[in-house]
């Protein structure tokens, strides 16, 4: 069951905490992975980590840029007959559209926001119908977005990100359907929500210096019924699950992983 060995996986955001470690997981189990990034030497120090584990390409690549997206694909498509996944672990979020407690949100920046979206959103997006594009025509494939805590429910501060991330939770339904109703049962559109991880963007709001937890850290360590923060090895096997064959009539879902926080009214 899981099984994953020579599946060709595209994965996006690939050189960030979450998605590096998914990455190694993957090769481990002997998928063939494409990795997408902005980053050159990022990019080599991850698939120098991969290569002794399996066989990996790397393509420095803008996903929020159709026609870079395209001309990716066309030389994936020369070393390869088919994709099997597609992973969109790209994302993240600015300033501008984070409202600090000492602000509110008419403090809001239009233009951070902006850019919150297009990355949030349109950077699942694009992706998705480029290399979906491959999939709806083999009639087999496995799209899997990442979505987030912040959808579920209000998490303060971060309106540019709930925002987004909740447009691409929608998106992620409505492609399900989509892909299965026009181009059959073998294609299938998922996404996995992470709970709260510790990593480079977040954890100085976590954490303080000596490594106690910050005021806002207690307060999700308070609503997580397994009271602690998720590590990021405990994504991998959900997210091999929506890879593989073993998931074949899953689609249009939002796998939590989370400790149980979306479950928990904090009563």
């Amino acid at each position: 069951m899981f099984e994953i060995q020579d599946k060709v996986i595209v994965i996006t955001g690939a050189t960030g905490a979450l998605g590096g470690v998914l990455a190694l997981s993957l090769a481990k189990a002997k998928a063939q992975l494409v990795i997408l990034g902005r980053n050159r030497s990022l990019l080599d120090e991850l698939a120098s980590k991969l290569t002794s584990h399996t066989r990996v390409h790397i393509f420095v690549v803008d996903v929020m840029n159709r026609s870079d997206l395209i001309q990716v694909r066309k030389e994936m498509m020369s070393k390869f007959d088919r994709i099997d996944v597609l992973i969109n672990a790209v994302g993240g979020n600015l300033p501008g559209a984070v409202i600090p407690d000492d602000k509110s949100v008419f403090d809001l920046s239009e233009i951070d926001f902006d850019q919150v979206v297009d990355l949030n959103l349109k950077g699942t997006l694009l992706p998705s119908l480029v290399f979906g594009e491959v999939m709806s025509q083999k009639g087999k494939g496995s799209i899997i977005n990442y979505s987030s805590m912040a959808v579920d429910r209000v998490i303060t501060r971060v309106l540019g990100y709930s925002a987004s991330k909740a447009a691409m939770e929608n998106f992620t339904r409505w492609m399900a359907v989509e892909m299965a109703l026009k181009f059959g049962e073998g294609i299938r559109v998922n996404a996995s929500a992470p709970g709260f991880f510790i990593g480079k963007l977040n954890q100085d709001l976590l954490l303080n210096q000596d490594g106690s937890l910050t005021e806002r850290g207690k307060k999700i360590i308070r609503n997580t019924p397994m009271q602690r923060f998720g590590e990021a090895e405990e994504l991998n096997g959900p997210i091999q699950f929506l890879c593989s064959d073993s998931a074949s009539f899953v689609t249009g879902i939002v796998l939590p992983v989370d400790g149980g926080f979306s479950a928990y009214s904090g009563v």
